[in-house]
């Protein structure tokens, strides 16, 4: 059975964060954000939250 890939935490670097509130200020929606950072929807939210930044469409 083949074994699964470790998962690999990146840091946040400041060019992560700028690129993140701009692209919730255009409204962009966690999955394109998500994409864009090569991140994933959940952690893309979570550091958002903690940011203090709404992902909202609307």
């Amino acid at each position: 059975m083949p074994k699964k890939k470790a998962a690999v935490r990146r840091d946040w670097t400041n060019d992560d964060v700028r690129t993140l509130k701009a692209l919730a200020k255009q409204r962009a929606g966690v999955a394109k954000i998500a994409k864009k950072l090569k991140r994933t929807p959940g952690a893309t939210a979570a550091k958002a939250c903690a940011l203090g930044i709404s992902l909202s469409t609307t």
